[in-house]
């Protein structure tokens, strides 16, 4: 019985993945790898981006918005990908994208903000950390290029932390002007703090406008994304935020045009980074999944387990789906509502990271999920 089996058990995920207008955080290292983390804020309905199409439950509970779902691309017996995830699909034909289902952080309440400071900070209860599990990942790192850049309103939880990182984000006003840029520059020259902070606010403004500034949606961001990332001088580390994805009311459109964005971002990624897109790992999840059942308005709402994504040009489980499969009949749901999760977001990344950064498995849960065991 296909409720029963254990499908493709996870063991090892290696690693070497926007809806309109994201927030985007960087991060820069020593290190010829990169890393990009995508949140999904609003809490992204899995069972729709990858839709468990082999699994008898799930056109019952699914009703009419299950037959989009199949009309996407087959990846194995079980397992559906999204139909406007067309870039995906193909990267996944090419081993170059793995993904994860039935999975969730520890957290088991349905708060957006509870949720998604639970995934950034990795502890043990919402706001019981001030530091984040990606600053903690900067710790590991070559220390030569420490400075973190995070190209957003404000810093995400995740990137809080010892390592300072400053930010970047494009103002709607009006350019200064170039006397007034140059005046504020001889102001700060003398000054041993603002100097480099300056210096480095308009080197990435320079880079920024050189990538189409004028650009929206998901494949302008990504190349964006990619500009800042490449050269010797690009970061190393980036957080990108996303929304969109809090689907009450009617989702099947409202879904599409957001994993489109993702999808568009991902292949703009893949192809601005060129070779370095070789030693890149890119981790998309959310702070927890949607109802397995629709509700009056043809939307969801919020649920516990959901999917995570995983991109690379070289990724050694490529071509994959990892779950451990709980099935969607009425007795198998999670507080008899959610996909109830089988994995914990901290493992996957623990053990996607350091495959990717070559760091031990062991110090790396210690150091960047402490609160994990």
């Amino acid at each position: 019985m296909i409720l029963n089996r254990r499908h493709l058990v996870l063991s090892g995920l290696a690693g070497t993945g926007l809806a309109l207008a994201p927030r985007i955080a960087f991060a820069a290292a020593e290190t010829d790898r990169r890393f990009i983390f995508i949140i999904q804020r609003g809490a992204a309905d899995g069972l729709a981006i990858l839709a468990p199409t082999g699994d008898p439950a799930f056109a019952a509970a699914r009703g009419e918005i299950a037959a989009n779902a199949a009309s996407g691309t087959a990846l194995d017996s079980l397992f559906t990908l999204h139909p406007e995830m067309k870039a995906s699909a193909t990267l996944f034909g090419q081993k170059q994208a793995a993904f994860v289902h039935a999975i969730a952080s520890g957290y088991r309440e349905r708060s957006h903000f509870d949720g998604q400071n639970m995934l950034e900070t990795a502890g043990t209860r919402p706001y019981g950390r001030d530091d984040g599990w990606m600053n903690r990942l900067l710790t590991l790192l070559p220390k030569g290029e420490s400075k973190a850049i995070a190209f957003a309103n404000a810093i995400p939880p995740a990137l809080r932390g010892p390592i300072a990182v400053s930010s970047y984000a494009p103002s709607r006003l009006p350019d200064a002007n170039a006397a007034l840029l140059e005046r504020v520059a001889m102001l700060y020259a003398e000054d041993r703090e603002l100097a480099p902070l300056w210096q480095s606010a308009t080197e990435t403004e320079a880079m920024a406008m050189s990538s189409d500034p004028a650009g929206r949606g998901g494949a302008a961001a990504g190349k964006l994304i990619a500009s800042l990332m490449a050269g010797s001088d690009g970061a190393r580390v980036a957080m990108v935020e996303t929304g969109g994805w809090d689907t009450h009311i009617n989702q099947d459109g409202r879904l599409g045009a957001v994993l489109k964005g993702v999808d568009d971002m991902i292949d703009a990624l893949r192809i601005g980074l060129g070779p370095a897109w070789n030693k890149t790992l890119v981790l998309v999840a959310t702070e927890f999944g949607r109802t397995v059942h629709v509700n009056g308005t043809r939307g969801t709402d919020h649920g516990t387990g959901s999917a995570a994504l995983l991109y690379g040009g070289a990724l050694a489980s490529g071509g994959t789906v990892h779950s451990d499969w709980p099935g969607l009949a009425t007795g198998q749901l999670f507080e008899g509502r959610d996909l109830r999760p089988t994995m914990r977001f901290e493992s996957v990344a623990v053990d996607a990271l350091s495959a990717h950064y070559g760091i031990d498995p062991v110090l790396m849960r210690r150091t960047v999920f402490p609160d994990y065991s």
